[in-house]
């Protein structure tokens, strides 16, 4: 069985139904709630890796001193070509260990459920290949990775935060929005400027949309891995 490593930045941003569909694949998830002080590994030993999200920025060390050793993870399985996908900050990590640009408080906030319009380039990308050219998916950030790395992919974009997804190499993706996420968990979060409820319902109405595209994603990592 193949394992997944998993980086967990706060109580509540588990992996949540993505990592349910790399189970429901047959890959065994390995979370390290470094948020509770689990210890990251010095060494990247699993088959693939996942950097979810959180309320930092990637290289935000004083408030988060696991960030270093995990962006010393990503390096790793860059250098390697293993798979790795990286959520809200953990793709803004892969960017900037891969040479980009992130940035605090850039641009509009992005809240709820918003279309993310798939590019031309994700045509041929083992992820985002043939995907609609706009899915739904659930936003919340303030920071946004205002400069790809060199190299990079860009495969999907929003009005208000171009870099919304991206590829560096063959195998690792970064993502602005939160795939794992269902409409429930909005509910959880503090959003200066938005409406909670308007926000929970469109959610709630895109999902149907939404859920079988971002499983597809997942599935198609899965593989890979």
């Amino acid at each position: 069985m193949r394992d997944v490593l998993i980086v967990q930045n706060s109580r509540s941003g588990g992996p949540g139904r993505f990592g349910g569909w790399l189970e429901e694949a047959g890959l065994r998830l390995d979370v390290v709630h470094a948020y509770d002080g689990a210890p990251v590994p010095e060494r990247l030993e699993h088959d693939a890796m996942i950097m979810l999200g959180g309320g930092y920025l990637p290289s935000e060390d004083d408030r988060a001193p696991w960030l270093a050793p995990t962006r010393r993870l990503v390096g790793q399985a860059l250098e390697g070509g293993l798979p790795l996908f990286g959520i809200c900050l953990g793709g803004q990590m892969i960017a900037e260990v891969a040479g980009g640009e992130v940035t605090g408080d850039a641009g509009a906030p992005e809240n709820g459920s918003l279309p993310v319009t798939i590019r031309p380039e994700a045509g041929s990308d083992l992820l985002f290949r043939d995907l609609p050219e706009v899915v739904p998916a659930i936003e919340h950030h303030v920071d946004a990775i205002t400069a790809l790395p060199p190299g990079a992919v860009w495969l999907a974009e929003t009005e208000h935060c171009p870099y919304q997804a991206f590829r560096v190499g063959e195998q690792a993706w970064g993502v602005q929005f939160h795939p794992e996420v269902v409409p429930e968990r909005i509910r959880e979060w503090r959003a200066d400027g938005f409406d909670p409820d308007e926000v929970y319902a469109t959610a709630v109405a895109d999902e149907p949309v939404s859920t079988p595209i971002w499983r597809e994603v997942a599935l198609r990592f899965a593989k890979l891995v």
